[in-house]
């Protein structure tokens, strides 16, 4: 009898007292269903204030195949999850939120779908649980960063997805600050498939992702995959300039052939100056985006520090090697 082909549950969590054991629970109780499978579930804690990590310290007493990496700060939810999936260990892992908003009862579906090949399996929210202006604002977002990136990126896909042990293997090099996960697993190709669901409302507690959080985190998905905004800068700045001179000639020509005595246009002067202030500033602020992005990276900060490391095998590196696991066929 072959082993239970180990799947790597990553479950990254900030002031979840109120679901990192419901959390827990029901990934268990899914895998008790799966005899071929055995699960390591690996809680990234970025660093929460409240009871999350005594309660995550008493699971991984409890049970070794859990899993904790706490943060000696919080470092964001893209920088934690990154660290989580160069951690994992398994012949695919499957990315899944705290607050069961994504329910673990897909993952059966997501294993079978790897199981035919398919080295990433995504899931697409057919529904939300946002308020209707959120939910909008959301599949605006996706459609119009897709029309704007030469990568392939799937519309209303989020963050629960399976990636297979070939995809992980790439992740353990990225050295990235502001990392875009979704858009970067999408555009390193293999076979991709998306399955349809929906999403429910938080078990407790109360959403990590405010607005402004949003706001941020879309704009690093824009940013690390799209030239679009420094074009557009390009394109008006070029249109801006091409009606300047039009206007500067159509001045002269009617001053020096037509003699016409153009009135002291100050409100024109003014509006003039404005425009090409705002302008200005506005295509300054696109360009430092992406030069503060590349400073950031230029200078070579550490991976995240953690401060404690339950059930890991060793000291916690970046550089391991892959565990030879047994593969999905087509991984």
């Amino acid at each position: 009898m072959n082993d239970p082909t180990l799947v790597s549950i990553l479950v990254p969590a900030f002031n979840e007292e109120d679901n990192a054991e419901k959390a827990y629970n029901a990934i268990v109780a899914v895998f008790d269903r799966l005899p071929d499978y055995a699960c390591e579930i690996i809680f990234t804690d970025n660093h929460s204030t409240d009871r999350t990590f005594p309660i995550l310290r008493e699971l991984a007493t409890r049970d070794p195949r859990v899993r904790v990496i706490r943060f000696a700060r919080n470092y964001g939810y893209q920088r934690s999850l990154l660290v989580a999936y160069q951690n994992a260990r398994g012949a695919c892992s499957v990315q899944i939120d705290c607050d069961l908003q994504d329910s673990p009862e897909h993952i059966p579906q997501m294993l079978s779908l790897w199981r035919q090949g398919h080295q990433v399996v995504y899931g697409i929210r057919r529904t939300l649980a946002d308020p209707p202006a959120v939910a909008a604002a959301r599949r605006l977002f996706y459609r119009g960063l897709s029309a704007m990136s030469d990568d392939d990126l799937p519309i209303d896909a989020g963050e629960f997805r399976l990636v297979d042990a070939r995809i992980l293997a790439e992740l353990r090099s990225v050295r990235d600050t502001s990392p875009y996960l979704r858009g970067m697993i999408s555009s390193m190709g293999f076979s991709q498939v998306g399955f349809a669901y929906d999403r429910a409302a938080r078990t407790a507690g109360e959403s990590k992702f405010p607005m402004r959080k949003m706001v941020s985190l879309a704009m690093d998905g824009l940013l690390n995959h799209s030239l679009v905004p420094l074009r557009m800068a390009s394109g008006i700045g070029i249109a801006v300039g091409v009606v300047t001179i039009l206007l500067m000639v159509g001045y002269l020509i009617g001053r020096l052939i037509f003699g016409q005595q153009w009135p002291a246009g100050f409100a024109t002067t003014t509006i003039l100056l404005l425009l090409g202030i705002t302008l200005n500033a506005l295509f300054l602020g696109i360009i430092g985006e992406y030069l503060g992005r590349m400073f950031l990276e230029i200078k070579g900060r550490p991976a995240p520090i953690v401060e404690a490391q339950l059930n890991g095998a060793g000291p916690l590196s970046l550089d391991f090697e892959i565990v030879p696991l047994r593969q999905a066929p087509g991984a």
